[in-house]
């Protein structure tokens, strides 16, 4: 963009173009919010399109960002990923607007301050959370001789026992099947969520120190390395979907499963286990949020932030409910929405859990971080040919220096 345009760029108004997820559900919401705005406003029209196919959404972005050619409005981009972003001077601080910080804390909460970057300004607005929790199919549990309805599982010797029972009764193949696989991502859906429920909400780094190698880590590591350790947990990558293909009896998966999953497998939810079996009501977990944020390509500005603020409206947000399942990141999600959940009581254990979320460390190198971590994670839990100590104590180190960089 050059000089001039950048300038007038806040003010300006006209036509936009927004990146959607390729979540058929998303689509259908994404291109229904765009009709209702562009019957407003025929000047200041949105086009909507799937984020481009690649390897990830964020290498497809941030090729975007490179290329100068990223659409005004990307309605999945990861919060892992705002650091690198912002860094490739990608995002428009949200800040900026005059009602920016308002806006979000608004809506968002206490919550909102997570998603802050390490200058105090919002580069992305909070938008919807799948918080993860412990799936598992009744029947197989029934067929086990386990409690379909009030399953042992909060602990970790409980969780251990119902998956030693699980597997020796022929019932399932494994107990868990989390992707034993080494892309960063990968410890948000078996590490992260028990240790966010271990330590009553810690970050994977705060104030710039990796905090997984302490006991409440070890304590989770152990707890997964036994899982590996005794089979019960498979080592090899599953190609397709193991819980809702029979193979595993549980999984730690949020609300949108229940639209995957619900008339195939009668399923019961279960909070994540903690090594004391905290009660359901104080356990935290993963977020697995996926935001909304500005890129700097984009030309008319007040008009993204109008189409933000509209597709984030109590009305959108509603809507993305009823199509999703997903949880908007807003303030009192039950109250608000209490005819929903009248009708969807399948959804209200998410919606209470989404008030208790943990989000990834808004910090630099955030995505170099999360390998660095996988990496020690599947050396010393997944596949044993590390000490957990060891690996742990070296990923910290290394980590604590990423952190520490600007």
């Amino acid at each position: 963009m050059d000089g001039g345009a950048q300038d007038t760029a806040p003010s300006a108004r006209g036509p936009i173009k927004i990146w959607l997820s390729n979540n058929k559900e998303e689509v259908a919401w994404g291109t229904a919010m765009a009709e209702a705005w562009n019957k407003a406003h025929a000047d200041q029209k949105i086009t909507v399109e799937e984020i481009p196919a690649g390897k990830t959404s964020e290498e497809v972005i941030s090729a975007a960002i490179t290329a100068g050619n990223a659409p005004c409005l990307v309605f999945n981009t990861a919060p892992a990923a705002v650091p690198q972003f912002q860094k490739q001077g990608g995002l428009v601080p949200l800040s900026d607007f005059a009602d920016g910080a308002s806006y979000i804390e608004a809506r968002t909460g206490q919550a909102a301050t997570q998603y802050k970057s390490p200058d105090g300004k919002y580069y992305q607005l909070p938008w919807k959370s799948n918080p993860v929790m412990i799936f598992y199919n009744k029947e197989v549990f029934k067929k086990a001789g386990i409690d379909s309805e009030n399953p042992p599982l909060s602990t970790y010797e409980e969780f251990l026992a119902t998956s030693r029972k699980l597997v020796s009764s022929g019932a399932a193949e494994a107990a868990i099947y989390p992707a034993p696989s080494g892309e960063f991502f990968q410890s948000w859906f078996d590490f992260y969520p028990l240790f966010a429920a271990e330590t009553d909400g810690k970050q994977l780094v705060e104030g710039g120190k990796a905090q997984f190698d302490s006991p409440e880590g070890h304590r989770v590591a152990a707890f997964w390395k036994t899982l590996y350790d005794e089979k019960l947990a498979p080592k090899e990558k599953y190609n397709g979907d193991a819980f809702a293909d029979g193979k595993a009896a549980m999984s730690i998966v949020g609300p949108w499963a229940v639209a995957v999953y619900g008339e195939k497998i009668d399923w019961g939810v279960a909070p994540l286990p903690t090594s004391t079996g905290k009660p359901a009501a104080s356990v935290k977990t993963f977020s697995d949020a996926k935001n909304v944020a500005m890129y700097s390509a984009c030309r008319n500005r007040a008009t993204a932030w109008d189409v933000l603020k509209f597709a984030t409206s109590k009305e959108q947000d509603g809507a993305l409910l009823e199509a999703t399942g997903q949880m908007p990141l807003r303030q009192n999600l039950p109250a608000t929405y209490g005819d929903y959940f009248a009708k969807n009581p399948d959804y209200v254990t998410f919606a209470d859990q989404a008030a208790r979320t943990v989000e990834v460390p808004n910090v630099p190198n955030s995505i170099t971080i999360w390998q660095t971590f996988r990496d020690a994670y599947s050396s010393a839990v997944i596949f044993g040919t590390t000490p957990p100590a060891e690996a742990f104590k070296a990923a910290r180190d290394k980590i604590d220096a990423l952190a520490r960089q600007a």
